[in-house]
């Protein structure tokens, strides 16, 4: 079996992949300082606990985070004895090579998305995740990644402007009722919900416009359904699209002879 690893700033996800079906999705903080047997540990408390029986023979890692990648290494070597493919190294091909500026180097997350978008949705298609950062990800015909942006996210939008301004408080993000809010709360979701989905509309507006041609517009991440109430112009939203990236981009390197 496959087990999938998501590292990005704020947590890090493992799926375990069966080949055909993800049997159980685990989630912890992302700690740069966390050693291989400390995750090991938490791994196999929580897959017990959900009387999981999995083998596994091979890992995959798309992390955002470098300093985390040994650990998931020796993590991956130690207690499952298989050399982890690393999405972004030379030797974890991709279907399609991006096609960016020379010497940029897209995010392994970003690059997984693009995969996974290909694979379910065909080429012209712009992947919004909702991340520590917003990232809009645009996928050509062929599915290679082409670029994208990169706004701030939204959750970190409310802390800065909690830690900035001493007398607004911190809030979750939800939908107002109202787009003029009557206290500071109302006020604050009002401007981050509204503002991102303008934001985000706008975006999606402008890369078809540059594109100049149809795309569809795929959602991702955690408040992707949040927004999609918004009517932003998501076409689909996929809520396990980077994991099943790294599962595409496992199995192209298996067919390839590179695992």
């Amino acid at each position: 079996m496959l087990l999938a690893i998501d590292c990005g700033n704020t947590n890090t996800v493992f799926s375990i992949w069966d080949g055909e079906r993800f049997l159980c999705t685990l989630r912890t903080s992302t700690h740069h300082a966390r050693t291989a047997d400390a995750y090991f540990t938490w791994y196999s408390t929580l897959v017990k606990h959900y009387g999981i029986e999995a083998e596994i023979t091979d890992v995959i890692i798309a992390s955002t985070v470098p300093r985390v990648v040994f650990n998931l290494r020796v993590f991956a070597d130690r207690f499952f004895g298989c050399r982890p493919l690393v999405v972004g190294k030379p030797d974890c091909l991709l279907p399609m090579n991006p096609r960016v500026d020379e010497g940029t180097v897209p995010g392994p997350d970003r690059l997984a998305n693009a995969v996974a978008a290909f694979d379910r949705h065909g080429g012209n298609v712009v992947v919004v995740d909702f991340g520590t950062a917003t990232n809009f990800d645009v996928v050509a015909a062929d599915g290679a990644y082409v670029g994208g942006i990169i706004a701030p996210g939204v959750n970190l939008s409310l802390e800065a402007l909690h830690q900035g301004a001493a007398a607004l408080p911190h809030i979750d993000i939800t939908r107002p009722e109202n787009v003029i809010g009557t206290n500071t709360v109302g006020c604050i979701q009002s401007g981050v919900y509204w503002g991102y989905s303008g934001l985000i509309e706008g975006l999606i507006s402008r890369i078809k416009a540059e594109y100049g041609m149809p795309m569809k517009v795929v959602g991702t991440g955690g408040l992707a359904p949040l927004f999609d109430q918004a009517d932003v112009g998501f076409d689909a939203i996929e809520d396990d699209l980077t994991m099943h990236g790294l599962t595409v981009i496992h199995r192209y390197n298996k067919d390839n002879g590179s695992t």
